[in-house]
């Protein structure tokens, strides 16, 4: 076969020339035998790769061994040169349990740090974000080193690609983009993906650096990488790389070619990276036929074997306590009591605030990140003296883009690190909702690493915000399996809970509503200490009940009020308010109930309440339509229903958009109909 690619050897030494020839073959003797097994009906799906091994391979050996590599579908080459055992990629592949997911995930979905390798999730670009995250926390830690991640062209259309590569030019970050441009997005070409010439020359659009490669030539993808990697793991900043190539075989093995012109194929399959650089080192002399044939069969040997092992492996034994376990990492939480008994009343915003310091504290690396909350404070001030006290590496502006910012909290996570995303308005989360559902929920369950990110939410409307800066909108991932839910009513909570949000190792959302910033005070212990996750708090409303009252007075004569109380409230956040404002006006024997927790509902005390009360009247401001209100009503209805003496009674703002009018907005609310919906639940 005649030789198609140039190769520039330089000085590499034989060893290291024929370590790439022997990564190149052994990805592409896989692919052939999946194929068939494919065909076979053994495995379920194929990406192949074939064709663009030279990119993974090369970039991977220019990469030190504990750089986090993203790859993609067709990147099969980093698995095999990172020496992931193929017994357990295989597994992956059939579903085993012997694979890296336990059979929840496929193919190439899946992550393992011990080889330093994250995969994909099936919406392509966050993967950019994440590794831009991996890179703060080199950078952070002045470590040297690097994170790359791989997509493809039809990838860099998505807005997470600009929202990446932005934010690490902004910040200056240690990574590698690397494009595979293999000429379609299934079969979709190129001139219908973008209209610049060369997808590198974006580069010069974020101020970054760039190259244009070409992507079958391994020793010209090795040198490239190797060149830039050695540069930024001393002056860091990120770096742009199209690389060439084509996709040979369909997208998937069921979507076929029959789209690609037939001289396109044939043109690139006279550039395969395979047979090129071996027909290169055999005119080189550098190795012989009997050497090929010896490797052929050593591979092919340890394939077998390790097919061997795979297809012996059990199935996944369906398990569904143990599914419901794998959503988070385990974590027994530890309540921290206050220190001393010294308190001081501070508003529900400084309650905050003082967990946030508390916690920069208590966390040397824990990275704080959000619009405007650098010098400026943020809109609420909630972290204003934050820079002078913990410099602007951790207190961090951040560009507008929230899905990138996620996911770099994600990345920083990989890395062992703690990180606190402020969405300035919890409405604008929906820019980062992706994230959040797809990845950051489902990251333990997928592969088993944790997601340590507090996501703080700045909700709820009564202010004459409008649309779009007001909603509470909780309910959006209360659903979502893998996601912690906290929403506190109270100054004392907002500390406590936001500072065991941090403890906790998974994905926890902190809503915080606006309204309280600075209408809600209350007595505040001084220093570190923590409130229960998941743990509700009855409140009562006794007039004969005195401040002066002991605590283990007040605690026997709420159990005792409990017990005879006429009705319950169920609520959360500015519901507790609204609630205790009518019991109390009204002089109502009706007792509340703050969840403070909505994932995990505390479903004990739900029931304890409900079955003392006997009449349940749920309350939130949120919609009233698929909010939370009727998943507990529900829950009642199934669990509880004989003892009730009345239906369960859902208030709710109305099921339209958060208007602007404050008489509007009065209407919205659920504030003039709850007095009417309690009595009518009391006469019933």
């Amino acid at each position: 076969m005649k030789q198609n690619i140039t190769y520039q050897k330089g000085d590499a030494s034989n060893f290291h020339l024929v370590e790439l020839y022997r990564n190149l073959l052994k990805p592409r003797m896989i692919e052939e035998k999946m194929l068939i097994l494919l065909r076979q009906g053994k495995i379920s799906k194929w990406f192949a790769g074939i064709g663009q091994e030279a990119i993974a391979v090369g970039a991977t050996m220019a990469m030190e061994s504990d750089e986090i590599i993203f790859p993609m579908h067709r990147n099969l080459g980093v698995f095999t040169t990172r020496k992931v055992p193929l017994e357990k990629l295989f597994a992956q592949w059939q579903g085993k349990e012997l694979g890296f997911t336990k059979g929840r995930d496929r193919s190439f979905h899946f992550g393992t740090l011990d080889y330093s390798i994250v995969g994909m999730i099936s919406h392509l670009g966050p993967q950019l974000s994440l590794a831009s995250g991996v890179a703060l926390a080199h950078k952070l830690r002045q470590e040297n080193k690097i994170s790359l991640a791989f997509t493809g062209e039809g990838g860099t259309s998505e807005g997470e690609f600009h929202e990446a590569l932005n934010v690490a030019a902004v910040w200056q970050l240690p990574v590698i983009f690397l494009i595979e441009n293999n000429g379609y997005g299934l079969s979709t070409p190129t001139s219908e993906q973008y209209r610049c010439e060369h997808l590198a020359d974006r580069g010069i659009g974020y101020g970054m650096q760039s190259y244009r490669i070409d992507g079958n030539n391994v020793l010209e993808m090795y040198n490239t990488i190797n060149t830039v990697a050695e540069e930024i793991r001393q002056n860091p900043e990120p770096i742009l790389i199209e690389c060439e190539t084509f996709r040979r075989r369909g997208h998937e093995e069921a979507s076929g070619t029959k789209y690609v012109p037939e001289e396109l194929m044939e043109f690139w399959e006279q550039k395969d990276p395979v047979t090129n650089y071996e027909q290169f080192l055999l005119k080189e002399g550098i190795i012989t036929f009997e050497q090929i044939e010896d490797w052929k069969e050593q591979i092919t040997n340890e394939i077998n074997e390790a097919l061997e092992i795979a297809d012996n492996a059990p199935y996944p034994q369906a398990n569904a306590q143990r599914e419901v376990d794998d959503l988070f990492q385990p974590h027994l939480q530890k309540v921290i009591a206050p220190k001393n008994n010294s308190t001081k009343e501070i508003r529900f915003i400084d309650a905050i605030s003082e967990g946030l310091d508390e916690a920069m504290q208590q966390y040397d690396e824990l990275v704080l990140m959000g619009q405007d909350i650098a010098d400026y404070g943020g809109v609420f001030k909630i972290t204003q003296g934050f820079v002078e006290k913990y410099g602007k590496e951790r207190v961090r502006n951040t560009p507008i883009c929230e899905s990138a910012i996620v996911g770099i909290g994600l990345g920083l996570s990989f890395k062992g690190m703690k990180s606190m995303i402020e969405m300035q308005f919890s409405d604008f989360v929906t820019c980062a909702f992706n994230q959040i559902v797809n990845n950051i929920a489902k990251t333990h369950y997928r592969w088993g690493t944790n997601a340590d990110v507090v996501i703080r939410m700045p909700c709820g409307g009564t202010v004459g915000a409008g649309p779009f800066h007001s909603q509470t909108n909780e309910a959006w991932f209360f659903k979502t399996p893998g996601l912690k839910i906290v929403y506190p009513s109270s100054a004392e909570d907002a500390k406590g809970l936001l500072l065991a949000s941090f403890e906790d190792p998974n994905p926890v959302l902190f809503f915080e509503h606006k309204a309280m910033y600075r209408s809600i005070s209350g007595n505040v212990p001084e220093g570190y200490y923590t409130t229960e996750i998941g743990k509700a708090k009855l409140i009562v409303t006794d007039h004969s009940l005195k401040a002066s009252d002991s605590k283990h007075e007040l605690q026997a004569r709420a159990s005792i009020l409990k017990a005879r109380a006429s009705a319950i409230i169920i609520t959360y956040g500015l519901g507790v308010h609204w609630a205790k404002q009518l019991v109390e006006a009204k002089k109502l024997n009706v007792a509340i109930l703050d969840l403070r927790t909505l994932a995990p509902l505390d479903y004990a005390a739900i029931d304890d309440i409900v079955k003392q009360t006997h009449r349940v009247l749920i309350l939130h401001e949120d919609t009233l339509l698929g909010g939370i209100g009727a998943e507990i009503s529900a829950y009642i209805t199934e669990h509880l229903f004989e003892y009730l003496d009345a239906p369960v009674i859902r208030v709710a703002s109305l099921d339209t958009p958060y208007p602007f009018v404050k008489n509007l907005e009065d209407d919205f609310l659920p504030i003039k109909r709850l007095e009417e919906q309690l009595i009518k639940l009391l006469a019933y």
